[in-house]
């Protein structure tokens, strides 16, 4: 009988870290294919593959397109492109950005759901942002086996601590008790296959090649009002889980959360811009005022003052709105961490739901 034999892995910040110690634990012989998403940078060489080889049992290295997944292995996403499985090779993805990274977890948890998520794991580890959560949701509805880092235990919680709030996790673990929990999973039999939704195969070719129509779009959700913050073009609203996420034609995607922090931080920069010009506005007013001063005119000088009050009043008026939504934002980041604190509030190592 099959077993569970693809273990995919998605971490961003504090990942290597994590990575180390969970590779050091597994053994040579491990019955599954790793494949791992980190995010990093284009533009640093990156030695994480000579890393992790040395410190386990299993070699490591860079993902190339079209080789097999073959177990006992570590396949990592190269810089700049992500990792796709479709049940037989691996293929390196050309798409746009998602949740502003390539390589990007939720493509390939979400190429992993189509193709085999009967026998697949689905591990979120520390990290920041949102990035994982949508595609974790979609391989545990296709079938797979969902393990969360157990967010107190991660040195960067929001990412694990996202995805527990999108619920339907299988298993929440700290990272020492990982390895042995994952040498259980990948020993069990695989699920009965499911049939994957159909809009997974166009998420999946948009990671894939980048290609897309308004009209394959207008199959998987709802034109938005928010345009896309790394295009400026339309997005499209997609309910999942619960919860909503969005993505352009082009393939940007991004969930509720990093569309909202896209939009308050576009807000804050053009009202800052405002501000600076009324204050410049204000001291050429000002310059203008003296200049009337000194030639005697009076009645033009008086004209100037009050153009330079009203303009104070306005740049004070869009001020008072910054630090608003300043305020509003400390606000926000404190529920969120209550909340997230309310999810972490569990008393073993090891939890399955």
């Amino acid at each position: 009988m099959a077993n569970r034999d693809i273990v995919a892995i998605g971490t961003s910040a504090g990942g290597l870290d994590a990575l180390r110690l969970l590779v050091s634990e597994l053994p040579a012989e491990f019955p599954a294919a790793l494949l791992v998403v980190m995010h990093l940078s284009p533009r640093f060489p990156s030695m994480i593959d000579s890393i992790l080889t040395r410190l386990g049992g299993m070699p490591a290295h860079f993902a190339e397109e079209g080789e097999p997944a073959r177990r006992g292995r570590i396949y990592l996403a190269p810089p700049d492109r992500h990792l796709l499985y479709d049940g037989r090779s691996l293929s390196l993805g050309l798409g746009s950005r998602e949740n502003y990274s390539r390589p990007s977890i939720d493509p390939l948890f979400r190429s992993v759901a189509r193709c085999c998520g009967h026998r697949a794991i689905g591990v979120l580890m520390t990290g920041t942002m949102t990035d994982g959560s949508s595609g974790l949701h979609v391989l545990g509805a296709c079938g797979g086996t969902t393990v969360v880092q157990d967010p107190e235990d991660a040195a960067f919680a929001e990412m694990p601590a996202t995805a527990l709030q999108k619920g339907a996790v299988d298993h929440v673990a700290t990272l020492a008790a990982m390895p042995a929990l994952l040498s259980n999973l990948v020993r069990q039999p695989a699920g009965a296959k499911s049939e994957a939704p159909e809009y997974l195969e166009h998420e999946v070719e948009m990671a894939k090649t980048g290609r897309s129509t308004i009209g394959l779009m207008d199959g998987i959700g709802r034109r938005s009002f928010v345009t896309c913050p790394e295009c400026d073009g339309v997005t499209w609203e997609i309910e999942e889980g619960g919860t909503l996420r969005y993505r352009c034609h082009f393939g940007h995607a991004f969930s509720a959360d990093l569309v909202n922090i896209a939009l308050e931080d576009s807000i804050s920069r053009a009202l800052a811009v405002a501000v600076r010009s009324f204050d410049e506005r204000a001291e050429i007013a000002r310059e203008l005022e003296q200049q009337a001063e000194r030639k005697g005119r009076p009645s033009s000088a008086k004209m100037w003052r009050e153009r330079i009050a009203t303009l104070n009043l306005e740049a004070s008026i869009i001020r008072d709105a910054i630090r608003r939504i300043s305020r509003l934002k400390k606000a926000e980041l404190s529920s969120l961490e209550n909340e997230a604190a309310l999810q972490q509030n569990r008393p073993s190592a090891v939890v399955s739901r």
